[in-house]
């Protein structure tokens, strides 16, 4: 109803339906636009996360390892049923099956205990479009039984796995990987692919020398356990950001990471990314665990043949171990990757990396706290790029508390960052200074 000689007042969606405002203009529509307008939002109030849905990325919500008489039982529960390719491996025996890229909605970081055949398991993301679960087994064994069961009660597939022990003679290794490292059409990547030439023409010093930084470990490679609940790969991406933040700020500089996002990078493709952006600087970011909680402080890292020390010697061992771990068959591994000796470095890049080493430890010492002796030495894959000069800086141990929580707090990656800008000034202009330029 309307007062008298008033206007008739219409519903407030309806008013907003009659006047779009395009650059000023008022644009009016027919009666039959603004009631198709009004379903149009109507249905959208009704069924706001319809479409959402279909186009959501796939969820994995459930890792269970069963034993029972005879086999051990692997089952993934997922939100719908997914392709998978499986993957037997030797040396030592593992299972690998990859999925297409899913989200892990699981309890576990990462990583999760087995039973049976299964000693543990790791899972996350292997590459952009594929994600990976590893099965490290404790035996040969063989897929006796694979198949999926429709939603029941939970709403979940359940994609089935039934391993049986074999005697070693009988376990058939996948000799053609079904999804390969690096190659997007599935093949395998030439050496050229792996370790690409450098640029020819670059100047000595660049006016803005590139730094790389690389964010160890990632996707279905944890890194360590953190004593704080965060585990490794995450802690190294985040400080990794800040520092090409702060490095790039200054405007001496271009910083790039290896990885935008937690996903696996085999050691190798870590060093081609690096020598194929024309890297300057090589910087490993990682972050120690050890028994003895107690243990704090940053170490740096550079190449060695010989290990500085035992504790350096392990600690490369698990380093150098994150490619097994990520299911890679490194047997398969193109010799001429594979053969990169230490001996075929070239001298002046392991030397400007010791000498950029010794620069930063102190650094680092005036924003964080550092171990005695903190450079070292070791033959970590990562630093084996002939032409980069590399270092490994390991910023603490999660596995202390007060180590942890400031690699996990805001000022705390500020302050790691703030040491390596100043460490690498310090070696860039003591280059630039040698070379005259």
């Amino acid at each position: 109803m309307r007062k008298a000689g008033g206007k008739r007042k219409s519903h407030p969606c309806i008013r907003s339906c009659r006047r779009l405002r395009d650059g000023g203009k008022v644009i009016r529509f027919p009666l039959l636009s603004r009631l198709m307008v009004i379903l149009t939002f109507s249905l959208a109030a009704l069924f706001p996360a319809y479409e959402g849905h279909t186009a959501a990325t796939p969820e994995v919500r459930g890792l269970r390892v069963g034993e029972n008489p005879g086999f051990t039982r692997l089952v993934i529960d997922a939100d719908r049923r997914l392709d998978v390719k499986i993957l037997f491996l030797a040396d030592p025996y593992r299972m690998v099956i990859d999925l297409p890229e899913v989200r892990f909605a699981v309890a576990a970081k990462g990583h999760a205990p087995g039973r049976g055949v299964v000693g543990a398991l790791r899972f996350g993301l292997f590459r952009p479009g594929v994600s990976r679960i590893v099965l490290d087994l404790t035996r040969p064994v063989r897929l006796s039984r694979r198949f999926d069961l429709p939603p029941r009660g939970t709403g979940n597939w359940r994609l089935v796995f039934d391993l049986r022990p074999v005697a070693p003679a009988d376990y058939q290794v996948t000799r053609k990987p079904l999804v390969e490292v690096n190659g997007a059409n599935g093949t395998r990547p030439s050496p050229a692919q792996e370790l690409p030439a450098r640029p020819k023409a670059r100047p000595k010093i660049p006016a803005r020398p590139l730094i790389y930084l690389d964010p160890g470990h990632g996707g279905m490679d944890p890194g360590a356990p953190g004593a704080l609940g965060t585990p490794e790969k995450y802690i190294t991406l985040a400080v990794a950001r800040e520092a090409r933040r702060v490095i790039q700020a200054s405007g001496r500089y271009r910083a790039r990471l290896t990885r935008e996002r937690d996903v696996f990078l085999p050691l190798r493709r870590r060093i081609a990314i690096a020598r194929a952006g024309g890297a300057d600087l090589f910087v490993s970011l990682h972050a120690d665990s050890l028994k003895n909680r107690r243990v704090r402080g940053a170490t740096v890292y550079t190449l060695s043949e010989t290990a500085s020390d035992r504790e350096a010697a392990a600690l490369a061992a698990r380093e150098n171990k994150a490619d097994v771990l990520a299911g890679l068959d490194l047997g398969r591994e193109a010799p001429e990757v594979a053969d990169i000796l230490i001996s075929l470095a070239q001298r002046e890049a392991m030397n400007r990396a010791s000498h950029f080493a010794n620069l930063l430890v102190p650094e680092l010492r005036k924003r964080i706290r550092v171990r005695r002796n903190a450079h070292r030495f070791a033959g970590f894959v990562v630093l084996k790029a002939p032409d980069v000069p590399s270092v490994l800086v390991e910023m603490g141990y999660l596995s202390n508390r007060q180590d942890a929580a400031m690699m996990g707090s805001k000022a705390g990656r500020r302050r790691i960052a703030e040491g390596l800008l100043a460490g690498i000034d310090r070696y860039f202009s003591e280059l630039r200074a040698a070379s005259g330029s």
